[in-house]
């Protein structure tokens, strides 16, 4: 006989939430039926709260916490869309428009790209900070792929793709500061990367058009984020075509 897994039970936005002990707050806002925006986030990988979007305010805390990392607990006063939060979210996605170069209209995730969306949903309809023009490189050293760093929020997805789902490690995060950007193997150009296995994996992670198929042309990507959560499962359950 299987044991029921403890639950706690919380309140989201004045709405009762019963969800399980070791959920996280973004997991019991979604199950509420609720939504708040996210980009590093990606169902089947580590959560690590970068982008901030998820930030949610809880009552008698004195500090706005990001929901994908925050477990939920019991009696939790949880709000997700205040005045302050839109606010913030809203500032946040400006930053990512002037710290990078995103030209939507030549990009290959042009209608298809995460960061649009959310620029979108939190009302974005121009940047209030001054647009930094970074000089970056792309790197096509790749025979499939590209790597666009104008286009990258350092958002890691791809760097826990490869090393959580696919075992390869062929991404990581260097340098600091304003210089800070992913890198390939030991900072070598993608094609020289050996540990590489040209799954395309970290290219359906990518919620912008940063990492992209050479093949594909002006808003013609085709993300696959789901993929990661289904691989994810796949490995729980040990789903395998020779099993």
């Amino acid at each position: 006989m299987t044991q029921a897994s403890p639950s706690i039970t919380l309140q989201i936005n004045g709405q009762p939430c019963t969800v399980a002990a070791d959920a996280t707050l973004l997991q019991a806002i979604r199950s509420a039926g609720l939504q708040v925006p996210t980009l590093c986030h990606l169902d089947g990988l580590t959560p690590v709260g970068a982008c901030r979007l998820c930030l949610v305010d809880l009552e008698g805390h004195p500090k706005l916490e990001p929901a994908c990392v925050t477990t939920a607990a019991e009696g939790m006063v949880v709000h997700t869309h205040t005045p302050e939060l839109e606010s913030y979210r809203r500032m946040a996605v400006e930053l990512f428009f002037a710290e990078g170069n995103h030209v939507c209209a030549f990009c290959v995730a042009n209608g298809a790209c995460e960061l649009q969306d959310v620029a979108v949903e939190v009302g974005m309809d121009h940047s209030r900070f001054p647009y930094q023009y970074p000089k970056r490189h792309v790197d096509a050293s790749h025979a499939l792929f590209g790597l666009d760093h104008h286009r990258c929020i350092l958002c890691t997805r791809c760097v826990r793709m490869c090393d959580e789902i696919e075992g390869a490690h062929v991404w990581d995060v260097g340098y600091r500061g304003s210089a800070c950007s992913i890198i390939a193997g030991l900072d070598q150009p993608w094609g020289e990367v050996e540990a590489c296995t040209s799954c395309g994996k970290c290219v359906d992670a990518c919620p912008t058009g940063a990492l992209f198929r050479k093949q594909d042309a002006t808003a013609e990507k085709q993300p696959h984020p789901e993929r990661a959560q289904q691989l994810a499962e796949a490995r729980t359950d040990r789903r395998w075509h020779n099993q």
